[in-house]
């Protein structure tokens, strides 16, 4: 009785878990063909200059508030934390070194996209599946409009293109936050010394992390949120659902392309 029972039992477990890999693998499936249409879209007419300037507009001008105050503040608590660890071995001058390589390698990339991935990925998911349940996208199939030129292409375009831009601006004004706490706070370093480590520290290498990494995240963060956008059934339960996996799978994915970045670097230099 027992023997059979712990049967049932394995081989419910086995069943979920070949449902979860069979699930998985087909949702993967369909998340790339959805990326390999959105891509093939770039180059093919119509192109949708005006949807592309609007969308530039939300995720780029939008979350600009947002990346200027995390910016900021990251740059400062890099800065206050530095500064105690360097002064225990006598290395105060090198708060500004630590600040560069820290800001411009990871954490402006990474928070930046984080930050563009909770507000924009959930926005484009609850949109998109705004739109899948109250059959408009049906709508648009029947008026002859193709809904991924239409709607993810654009989507695409603009955030691979802006969330370079606001990393950039993340990591000037985080700078700006490590230097107000460094010199004019702590006094542990003067104004010219901050500075001429700051971009000694720089390399080509570094900018090349800096600048590509965003690039692929936008890409990232606009197909998983236009995915679920579009993947949404269950009424208004179905969009906040797919709201919450948008965030929280392109969250991941962030982390993930981060390591395999820098494991690609690092064997380069």
């Amino acid at each position: 009785m027992l023997a059979s029972s712990h049967e049932g039992e394995v081989e419910a477990g086995s069943s979920y878990l070949l449902g979860f890999l069979t699930n998985s693998i087909s949702s993967f499936q369909e998340f790339l063909f959805l990326s390999g249409r959105a891509f093939t879209n770039i180059l093919r007419r119509p192109h949708y200059y005006g949807d592309v300037a609007l969308q530039m507009d939300i995720i780029g001008v939008g979350s600009l508030s947002i990346v200027l105050l995390v910016g900021a503040f990251s740059g400062a608590i890099i800065a206050l934390q530095m500064a105690r660890a360097l002064s225990t071995y006598g290395a105060s001058s090198q708060v500004g070194t630590i600040v560069s390589l820290t800001l411009v390698r990871e954490l402006g990339p990474v928070l930046t996209a984080i930050m563009v991935a909770g507000r924009n990925a959930s926005g484009m998911a609850s949109e998109l599946g705004s739109m899948k349940v109250t059959e408009q996208i049906d709508a648009m199939r029947a008026l002859g409009t193709d809904p991924v030129q239409k709607l993810v292409t654009p989507r695409l375009i603009a955030t691979a293109l802006m969330l370079p831009c606001l990393t950039v601006i993340a990591d000037a004004v985080g700078s700006v936050g490590a230097y107000l706490v460094s010199v004019p706070l702590l006094h542990i370093i003067t104004g010219r010394q901050y500075w001429g480590t700051f971009w000694r520290a720089l390399v080509l290498n570094d900018l090349a992390q800096g600048l590509g990494k965003p690039f692929v995240f936008g890409m990232i963060i606009a197909m998983v949120g236009c995915y679920y956008g579009l993947q949404t059934t269950g009424g208004t339960q179905g969009v906040g659902r797919s709201t919450t996996q948008a965030v929280v799978v392109s969250s991941i994915w962030i982390f993930v392309v981060t390591f395999f970045f820098d494991k690609i670097f690092v064997n380069l230099t």
